[in-house]
């Protein structure tokens, strides 16, 4: 899908959920990692994960630009936006939004204690040398390196 395309959705999508006009600027950003979109409230102007199209289905990507239309909407109604309103959430809620976008997949590091077995899965890569089991302080080994599947 081009930001050409990207754009058209995201008006009728405006049009059809929130009987108002999108007058800004969507666009995919590549350089976005862990989120699905982000409003700018100088500029109005939307950014969209790729990853949210690529990764997961037309649906997910759909929800994330609702949840981003949400903050726009009601920031140029005059008010706040934020995550935490009531009035955020009774928007989202209904023209069926996504709340939060799905995770993206991140490589997982799988280790275990020699001494006690102990597993442990951290995000980052772990020097084995420096660090020790916390239970019973003994020597970590890298047992597998996997990517965690995307979670809503």
């Amino acid at each position: 899908m081009s930001d050409q395309e990207l754009q058209r959705l995201c008006e009728q999508i405006s049009q059809r959920n929130f009987a108002r006009p999108f007058k800004h600027r969507i666009y995919f950003n590549r350089r976005l990692r862990t989120t699905g979109g982000r409003y700018y409230l100088q500029t109005h102007n939307i950014e969209i994960n790729p990853k949210m199209l690529s990764a997961f289905s037309k649906e997910t990507l759909i929800g994330v630009i609702k949840h981003e239309l949400c903050h726009y909407h009601l920031h140029m109604a005059g008010f706040s936006g934020q995550h935490q309103t009531k009035e955020f959430k009774q928007l989202l809620k209904a023209v069926g939004g996504l709340r939060y976008a799905p995770r993206i997949d991140h490589p997982r590091y799988t280790y275990e204690c020699q001494k006690c077995h102990q597993q442990y899965q951290r995000n980052r890569f772990v020097d084995t040398s420096k660090f020790v089991c916390g239970k019973c302080r003994g020597k970590l080994r890298l047992i597998t390196r996997h990517h965690k599947g995307a979670n809503l």
